[in-house]
Parts: C-alpha cells; sequence; structure tokens
C-alpha cells in the first residue's frame, strides 16, 4: 500500500472539443508513456453548493489548517492502534473504511450523499466535519487517559516487586516460615550491599546487646543488594535499626499479614483484567474512529479540491480531479506532465510567483499550475 498520495485537479480548456473525459484519455497516455509506475485514478466530486466568491475565498483560509488538524487526528489514531497492537503482541492489522483497505478506499472515493448533502452549504459541510473529528480527538483523549492511568498503577506496583531490594515490595520474597514473631522476640529484615555481607555475617550479632546468635539466614539476592533477617530481643529493635544504619545497613519495615497480601493479589488481578478490557475496547474504538476520521477527511478534500479549483480556475467548475501515487524518483517527471496538461489562460497566472503571481492557495509551499496537495497516510 502507497503511504503518500497527490490529490490533484487540471483545468479543462475553454474549446468546445475539451471535456474532462478527454483530458482524463490524454493524463493516462502520459502517465502511461513516460511514468508507467504511478498509480493513477479519478478523484470523482459531486456538484458541490458553490456559493459566492466571497464565500469561497473566506472559507479557502480556513482549509489548509482544518486539514492539518483532521490529518494529525487520523495520524494520532493510527499511532495509538500501532501502540495497542504491539502491547498486545498481536500482528499490525490492515486498517478498513467502511470495509474497504485505506488506499482503497481514497483511490475509489464515492461521496456520501447522506452524510453530507450536496445541497448544504460547503462551510456547513466544512464546519460539520471539523466538529465531529473534535469531538472523537476529545474521546480518544478521555479513553487513551482511563487506559494510562490503570497502565501507570501496574507499572508502579511492577516497579515495587522488580526493582532493588532497597525499594521493592518484599512480600512475595519474605514467607511466615522467615519471620519470628512473639511476646519477646522480632525478626527484623536488613538489606545490606552485596560487597558489604561479609561485614554483616561478621557485625550483626555485635551490633546490639540482644541479638539472637547466628539468626541471621540469606533470603534473597538482586544485583545490588542482599536480604538478611536477624532475630533479637523486641525491646532492642530501635536501638539495632540505629546501629545498622551507622554501618550502612538499610533495616527495612515490614509485616507480615495474610489478608494484606491476598488484598494485593485480588488488586493486581483486578488491574490487569482491567488493563486488557480497556485495551480492547479502546483498539475496537480507534479501528471504528479511525474510519470515521478517514471518511471525514476525504470528503473534506473534495471539498477543498473543488473550493481551491474554482477560485484558481473560476467559475463556472471546469477541472478534473484525480490521484496519484508517484514514486519519489518519477515526482519530478508526473510534475512536467500535469504541468503540461495544465497550460490554459486560466491557470498562467499561477505559475509564477515572482512575477506578481499568488501563488498556491491555501498557504501550499510550491506553487504549480494546477491545484495539488499531499495525503500523508501515516
Amino acid at each position: 500500500m502507497a503511504t503518500r498520495y497527490w490529490i490533484v485537479s487540471l483545468p479543462l480548456q475553454n474549446s468546445p472539443a475539451s471535456s474532462a473525459s478527454s483530458l482524463w484519455s490524454r493524463l493516462q497516455e502520459s502517465i502511461s508513456k513516460n511514468s508507467f509506475d504511478t498509480p493513477l485514478y479519478r478523484f470523482n466530486i459531486p456538484n458541490l453548493r458553490v456559493g459566492t466568491l466571497d464565500s469561497l475565498l473566506s472559507l479557502s483560509d480556513d482549509l489548509v489548517k482544518s486539514n492539518n488538524f483532521i490529518e494529525a487526528a487520523s495520524h494520532k489514531i493510527r499511532r495509538q492502534i500501532e501502540d495497542l497492537e504491539r502491547v498486545s503482541g498481536v500482528g499490525s492489522t490492515s486498517l478498513t473504511v467502511d470495509g474497504v483497505p485505506v488506499d482503497s478506499y481514497l483511490t475509489r472515493f464515492v461521496w456520501d450523499e447522506a452524510r453530507y448533502p450536496t445541497m448544504s452549504p460547503l462551510k456547513e459541510i466544512v464546519d460539520g466535519i471539523h466538529v465531529q473529528v473534535a469531538k472523537i480527538e476529545d474521546d480518544l483523549k478521555v479513553r487513551v487517559a482511563e487506559y494510562n492511568n490503570v497502565r501507570s498503577q501496574l507499572n508502579a506496583i511492577n516497579r515495587k516487586q522488580t526493582g532493588s531490594l532497597a525499594v521493592r515490595d518484599l512480600s512475595n520474597i519474605v514467607k511466615p516460615q522467615d519471620l519470628v514473631m512473639s511476646e519477646h522476640l522480632v525478626t527484623l529484615l536488613a538489606v545490606v550491599s552485596k560487597y558489604s555481607q561479609k561485614d554483616w555475617l561478621s557485625s550483626y550479632e555485635t551490633l546490639t546487646t540482644y541479638v539472637v546468635p547466628r539468626s541471621s539466614k540469606l533470603l534473597h539476592e538482586d544485583n545490588e543488594y542482599a536480604l538478611y533477617t536477624v532475630t533479637l530481643f523486641n525491646r532492642d529493635a530501635d536501638n539495632f535499626r540505629t546501629k545498622a544504619r551507622e554501618r550502612g545497613f538499610q533495616v527495612r519495615d515490614f509485616e507480615y499479614n495474610s489478608e494484606t497480601q491476598e488484598s494485593r493479589k485480588q488488586e493486581l488481578e483486578k488491574l490487569l483484567q482491567d488493563q486488557e478490557t480497556l485495551r480492547s475496547s479502546l483498539l475496537q474504538w480507534c479501528y471504528a474512529s479511525y474510519g470515521e476520521v478517514f471518511t471525514s477527511w476525504m470528503h473534506f478534500c473534495a471539498v477543498r479540491v473543488s473550493v481551491e479549483s474554482i477560485l484558481r480556475y473560476g467559475l463556472p467548475p471546469t477541472f478534473l480531479s484525480a490521484v496519484l501515487s508517484p514514486s519519489v524518483k518519477s515526482e519530478k517527471k508526473v510534475r512536467s506532465i500535469l504541468e503540461g496538461l495544465s497550460d490554459s489562460s486560466n491557470s498562467t497566472f499561477w505559475k509564477v510567483e515572482d512575477e506578481g503571481g499568488m501563488g498556491g492557495f491555501g498557504g501550499d509551499a510550491d506553487a504549480y499550475p494546477y491545484v495539488s496537495f499531499t495525503i500523508n497516510l501515516i
């Protein structure tokens, strides 16, 4: 699938022999002879309600800005789809619009009269499309924020479970049988640098007076630290924490509670389930919304072609619109073909900006003697 297309319109010559069908035949022949690898399609635009030239001039000022907004919304949804598919580990899905591949919808575009009545003022159509896309973009922000909130909670839990022993949750490491808890005795958990383990083993018994000899046991190691237990009299626990800290050993606060452990487990399971539900829901919504935005975008492009063509070639509307997808190496050749077919008094005015021409309507960076703008699908 090509990812970059040109939508262009060429002026019809002011002669009885000129017609859209004859110009289309000449365009097909020129492309076939000189740039045979360039796909070419008709871009069919119905007769739209033109209104006054003043209204078209006013509308043209907003066309590029609106197009950029709609295009950005389309790309935003597409990137979100790619992110969700990557996270879920599923293969990339070919996006569709109204049940057909995206490029097929563009190259076989048919105006939807039911959604966008051709008798509606063009500004009304454009404003309606802008409002619809803005609502979809707002919905996307809300849905993504909800999904990311659950992901953030899970990431926080995972960091506690996978971080270093100095900060991670110890509940999945320490078992009830590792602890001595009685009226007089308590087991503390000490985090010791891996390079200080010998120092710990040789000194923990003498840090304070009431430490149970040979009570320290190694529970776990990571890349930086080792986790040891030490049992001592309850009344000496605070003093031991202070002495241990002075020697560079960290005593972690920990209390084993089976109810708390079960509650954390249930919380984690619920968050995992919520994440999967939200991910699946968001992905399906993105598939549908991408189609909505793309449909709106192509109808907007049809309006844009019509407006810019009338402002450039004049009334009544006499132009041929088409979609092309030239390769990078064929671009100059295709531009030359299009310019050759646009050699009319209506479009000559636009050819050279430095000779007084006004350049392209809608703020295009390059001025051509025909209407042209680019559609980037990704």
